[in-house]
């Protein structure tokens, strides 16, 4: 429903919707043969109103796909080509949606299986409220639309928006860290992620792709459900593992700072542990410098550490302030 009602806002967009079974024959999906082709020796099929003239196309349990159909999706989604008579044509397809209830397991799907850059698991509502406002919907009076031409221009700004280097190592990190817990992506699958990112980030309103834009890639990068969650974790550790960092200096930041306020027998022990406390603030904070360095210098955010940062120059401050 989500993905049917996604393709039907994209006005002047021609589209093809269809539910395949493993009797489906090609004919359903891209017309039948010419007769009057024939009669010219020529093997060629009527494409009018099928997958070959959509602009945006929705196909049901897509994994169903017998081999009679197979190459030729694969064709028409990767190289935007369609083999009909003596030459091959070219398709005006935008995009594909496909729905499953069940993931591919025989060899020959595993090619269509990678087509789709973006994979969701969609299960069923877990919140309350959110299942009671599902009760309760009602059809919106008016869609939100977008032109055929609106759309042709975002992907124009799209392939301009500029991609810094650090973004490039940053896929590189990313890649080699999933690969050391087994998971393993195509090399297409990366390609086809850096169009990815361009494209987040003009949704976002940026000229140039950015760190945030990577965390998107969760949804791009895992072969089985159940690497998700690993999927995640690993872009987080590796794009904002600093910020983890920084704030484990700030608790260790607290813990001295308990320790040399503590109740004391005399004022020369509190005074020691004030200035062995002060020490070891320094030393986390030249920790802070580095990290805060190391972050500028691949363009990320500094927001979080430079305000940790802050808190533990005002904590060693107010030491200092006591003896």
């Amino acid at each position: 429903m989500l993905a049917d009602e996604l393709c039907r806002r994209l006005e002047g967009a021609s589209y093809f919707q269809w539910l395949l079974t493993k009797f489906s024959t090609p004919e359903e999906l891209f017309g039948a043969v010419s007769l009057r082709a024939l009669e010219n020796d020529e093997y060629r099929r009527v494409t009018t109103h099928k997958l070959p003239e959509a602009h945006i196309a929705f196909l049901d349990e897509v994994f169903k796909a017998n081999s009679s159909i197979l190459n030729s999706i694969l064709t028409l989604m990767n190289e935007r080509r369609f083999h009909n008579g003596r030459e091959p044509m070219d398709v005006p397809l935008v995009t594909l949606f496909g729905a499953s209830n069940e993931l591919p397991e025989e060899d020959e799907l595993q090619a269509l299986y990678d087509r789709f850059l973006l994979r969701f698991v969609v299960g069923y509502i877990a919140d309350e409220f959110r299942f009671l406002r599902m009760l309760q919907s009602r059809p919106a009076p008016v869609r939100t639309t977008l032109t055929l031409a609106e759309m042709r221009a975002l992907q124009e700004a799209a392939r301009s928006v500029n991609i810094p280097q650090h973004i490039y190592r940053a896929l590189t990190d990313i890649r080699r860290e999933l690969g050391r817990k087994q998971i393993v992506a195509s090399d297409r699958r990366y390609h086809q992620s850096v169009g990815l990112l361009q494209a987040h980030a003009v949704l976002a309103g940026r000229d140039a792709v950015t760190e945030d834009d990577l965390f998107f890639l969760e949804h791009a990068l895992w072969h089985d459900p159940n690497e998700r969650q690993e999927v995640r974790a690993v872009i987080h550790q590796l794009l904002r593992g600093y910020e983890e960092e920084a704030k484990a200096l700030l608790y260790q930041t607290q813990e001295l700072r308990d320790y040399a306020s503590r109740q004391w027998d005399n004022n020369d022990l509190r005074s020691r542990a004030v200035v062995e406390a002060h020490t070891k603030i320094r030393n986390i904070l030249a920790k802070l410098t580095t990290i805060l360095e190391q972050a500028r210098t691949v363009g990320r955010s500094l927001t979080t550490v430079e305000a940790v940062k802050d808190e533990i120059e005002t904590i060693q401050q107010r030491m200092l302030e006591t003896l």
